[in-house]
């Protein structure tokens, strides 16, 4: 037992001596700073709150909403005026006053009272824009196309397996229009969408620095457009807009020549754009697409997410995106159908990283094999100087046969681009419309320079590798002492940001679908690194588009394929479907977000009916069960955990969240329908699976009893013996690990709650048996598709990810508390485990950043933290025998109470630096 002293009164007394200071910082509406194209009715406002004070407590706010930046500036707030609101509330403040004009710009601030008496100044003012709210908006923007696809090929969600309709190329168009602005500009805004995917230009600059917009959804019951401001690009005078167009997941070409991992057309490439130029005189005028637009074939002549790109720089048309072109001899645009249109609300994928080359190396055929370092999603970049008409063609690869030469067996292939030099200098060309996931690239048709080039072939100046990723904001950091578990960080953040674009995707090349048990599963490891909440409310949007009338929620969605070659297998397991009741649930867990959980409740009810349908005396066998776990067998579907485990224990999880969700929502009946049922699927449970005698699930596989531990299908009086249990079946095989997709997240989350962080760390400390040690032994820069590494899977994969979670929540100690929202309630307890001696993680919350920061020596424990402001939190100090606490800079917490044999103290916000010394 610890002993706490207190020695720093006087440093408080002195402290208390100076003014005290609290300050709204950043300030948030719906989830972004100073958006635009917000399409919500009632928009939630967000702001953090910093102090330099210890213990500070929001008591009181006031929100001016202004129609004009003057107003507000004046303390007008002619919009809305919340007057001043006794309340702690800092997050998701529902806008609830006078309705919101389409196109409209609001200014807003805040002012807040913390719990010392002091008024804060008013906050930075910000603003957002609102978008089209209604069709009527579009003021008559049309749905136009360079051709349109025959009904009769349209296939919305294709069988694998099914023969092609058609076989052909389609032509990816650009489209332009000259206009004239005749006023000085005051403000200029642009709503566009492209199917599958566009870029805009103005004046012959692009327009955003955005990639691959807008995002993709399921095209049949929508799509998303994006707002731009365009008033600093936007000149008085002539003005000419530009948009290319590509395929993405709206139309996969059905040519044989290139891979393709599924044929889904929903149609031919179209746009609809609407500019709306506000001038400073009050009039204003709208751009829209219409037949008056013209439409050519662009340079790009191949476009397929899965294929490729292929450019020919000899197509182009110097100007065509400028005011002045000559576009005689382009068609007139033809008016299309579109589906229904709604306001991108996730962050935008974009380029981050650049990896320049690391190795060139020469292979068979005259072939060039560049090592750009890491395996990440992204895109080329080529600076070539060549005669016209030499062609490059580059594939990218993540890994390399036995010759040195690119494989594409585990990746889908053939998959490249192609360019087509027009010659007279150096040139530069980046794909458009396509992206993969690769680490190699191989070159044909060019020399890399400084290299002998007796045939004259075009030179390669230069190759670089684009990252591409969704623009999430980075939340949280992590390192320790422990050098294997950085390295582990990495590989598993590198397979989280090349599988985050406008979907959580699989892998960046073969398949690049949103599989649906990566959302619950990975979650938490995403949230503590990026700020992901609109992508994982975007995908709530997508489940609920490929939701069936059955009430199923189908295992990949957006759903662009149905796969029958295994039944039913690859559609409907509820360990997948269940994403669409958990994430609304982990979404108000995190971000204190309601909002989800009343939008799809409807879906989550639905799902539940379903899954009543298909159980069998309330067991659900169904599915794929503990995909990928360690067999004997190759990994696939489950080997070492029955079916009917794992879907009956997400059943069960499923029904008792559910019932929180109903009440909070006020739905009482519901609740206790969900609440009665959860027990029936309980006992159903206990009894199939539980045997009394050896205190084991199933075949006592570590997926099993991690599952029924942690979804508490255990009783009570059990639970010690089956965490025994499964410690040691871990122990028994030389602590290594045989859980899957499904059971891993749980192994660990069962092991940490139990006090048994101890464990995680001898399970992830090693090279020589399948994890993460071994894929990093392996050369493996991105998490792999099995624990082992295998060549012959995909080696960039999202879902073995789950260490991470613990990396943040147990190395370096920050979680939530019992009941905690949005980390009000934060739990700092670090896991001071194996050979680790240091850890710096950080985490910045919807409150605004904890840090828990702790270096072990033989005779002293040191843990730096900081609580942001409105919040509270419980330390709990590692078990050290005979030891003394001391605090550096303040004493204002509760006394010290001891709790499973660690010490543990109550603090308010502020930074501590905590001493552990032993005695």
């Amino acid at each position: 037992m610890s002993k706490l002293v207190i020695f720093s009164w006087l440093y408080l007394l002195s402290f208390s001596l100076f003014a005290q200071d609290i300050k709204v910082a950043r300030l948030d509406c719906e989830y972004k700073n100073n958006p635009i194209g917000i399409d919500v009715l009632s928009p939630h406002l967000s702001w953090k709150l910093i102090s330099s004070k210890h213990n500070v407590m929001q008591v009181a706010y006031r929100i001016l909403v202004s129609s004009s930046l003057n107003k507000l500036g004046k303390n007008i707030g002619d919009v809305w005026d919340t007057k001043k609101i006794n309340s702690s509330q800092s997050i998701h403040i529902n806008y609830s006053w006078n309705k919101l004009l389409s196109t409209k710009t609001y200014y807003w601030k805040v002012c807040v009272w913390d719990n010392f008496g002091n008024q804060s100044e008013w906050s930075t003012s910000a603003f957002w824009q609102m978008g089209l709210l209604k069709t009527e908006d579009w003021e008559g923007a049309k749905w136009i196309a360079y051709e349109k696809l025959a009904d009769s090929n349209v296939n919305s969600l294709p069988t694998d397996g099914k023969k092609d309709n058609h076989i052909g190329n389609n032509i990816l168009p650009m489209f332009r229009k000259g206009f004239t602005v005749a006023k000085t500009i005051k403000k200029a805004t642009a709503f566009i969408s492209g199917l599958g995917h566009f870029e805009m230009s103005l004046n012959g600059s692009k327009v955003g620095d955005d990639f691959l917009a807008p995002g993709w959804t399921k095209y049949d019951k929508e799509a998303l457009y994006i707002t731009y401001d365009l008033t600093k690009q936007l000149r008085k005078g002539e003005n000419a807009i530009g948009v290319m167009l590509g395929n993405g997941f709206y139309y996969i070409p059905p040519i044989k020549e290139r891979y393709k991992k599924l044929k889904v057309a929903f149609g031919y490439p179209k746009m609809i754009c609407r500019v709306l130029i506000e001038y400073i005189d009050g009039t204003s005028v709208n751009i829209v697409s219409n037949q008056s637009w013209k439409t050519a074939p662009s340079p790009i002549t191949f476009s397929s997410i899965y294929g490729g790109e292929d450019y020919n720089a000899n197509l182009e048309q110097k100007g065509w995106n400028l005011a002045g072109f000559n576009d005689a001899k382009w068609k007139s645009s033809l008016l299309v159908d579109g589906p229904k249109l709604n306001a991108q609300k996730e962050e935008p994928v974009k380029v981050f990283e650049n990896f320049t080359v690391k190795s060139v190396t020469p292979v068979a055929n005259g072939e060039w094999v560049y090592d750009m370092g890491q395996n990440a999603s992204a895109i080329i970049e080529l600076k070539v100087r060549g005669k016209k008409g030499d062609t490059i063609r580059i594939m990218p690869a993540e890994l390399l046969k036995a010759d040195g030469s690119v494989t594409q067996k585990n990746s889908g292939g053939p998959s490249y681009f192609t360019y087509v030099l027009k010659g007279g200098g150096v040139e530069i060309w980046r794909p458009k419309f396509f992206y993969t996931g690769f680490r190699y690239l191989q070159v044909k048709g060019g020399i890399p320079v400084g290299n002998k080039n007796t045939s004259n072939e075009a030179v390669i100046e230069g190759l670089k590798a684009l990252h591409i990723r969704n623009a999430a904001q980075q939340v949280g950091k992590f390192s320790s002492s422990n050098e294997l578990f950085n390295k582990t960080f990495s590989l598993i953040d590198w397979a989280i940001k090349s599988n985050m674009v406008s979907v959580f995707t699989d892998c960046p090349h073969r398949e690049k679908l949103g599989w649906l048990e990566e959302l619950h599963l990975m979650g938490s490891s995403v949230r503590y690194n990026y700020n992901a909440a609109p992508l994982f409310k975007k995908a709530l949007q997508d489940m609920k588009n490929s939701q069936l009338t059955s009430g199923l929620i189908p295992e990949i969605a957006p759903e662009y394929v149905k796969f029958e070659w295994g039944g039913d297998m690859f559609r409907d397991s509820p360990e997948w479907g269940s994403s669409g009741i958990l994430m609304p649930w982990y979404l108000y867990q995190w971000y204190g977000d309601k909002q989800a959980m009343a939008d799809y409740y409807p879906m989550m009810r639905g799902y539940i009916n379903y899954l009543g349908t298909k159980a069998n005396k309330h067991i659900l066998s169904q599915g794929l069960g503990d995909w990928y776990d360690l067999g004997e067998k190759p990994p696939g579907v489950s080997q070492l955990t029955p079916m009917g485990v794992t879907g009956t224990a997400i059943y069960y999880y499923d029904l008792r969240i559910l019932e929180k969700i109903a009440r909070l929502l006020g739905k009482k009946a519901d609740a206790l329908s969900y609440s009665k049922l959860a027990v029936e699927v309980r006992n159903a449970f206990n009894h199939q699976f539980f045997d009394t005698k050896t205190k084991q699930y199933a075949t006592g596989s570590q997926a099993a009893n991690a599952m029924a531990v942690y979804m508490e299908l255990v009783e009570e009086k059990d639970k010690n013996a089956v965490i025994g249990n499964l410690v040691k079946d871990i122990r028994d095989r030389k602590n290594s690990l045989t859980a899957g997709d499904i059971g891993y997240r749980y192994v660990l989350r069962v092991l940490e709650d139990a006090g048994k962080s101890d464990v995680i760390f001898d399970m992830n400390s090693r090279s020589d048996v399948p994890g993460y040690g071994m894929q990093i032994a392996k050369g493996a820069t991105a998490l792999t598709e099995s624990w082992a590494a295998l060549p012959t899977v995909s080696n960039n994969h999202f879902m073995l990810g789950h260490l991470m979670e613990w990396l943040y929540s147990g190395v370096g100690g920050i979680r939530q508390s019992e009941n905690s929202i949005a980390f009000n309630h934060i739990k700092i307890e670090p896991e001071v485990v194996g050979d680790l001696t240091s850890a710096d993680v950080s985490y910045n919350s919807p409150y605004g950043k904890i840090s828990s920061k702790w270096t072990k020596t033989d005779k002293n424990f040191t843990l730096e933290i900081n609580i942001p402001v409105n919040t509270k939190a419980t330390v709990y100090f590692p078990a050290f025998p005979k030891s003394v606490i001391t605090e550096e800079y303040n004493s204002s917490f509760t006394d010290a109470d001891s709790e499973n044999g660690k010490t543990k103290v109550t603090i308010g916000s502020g930074y501590y630096k905590f001493n552990l010394k032993h005695q």
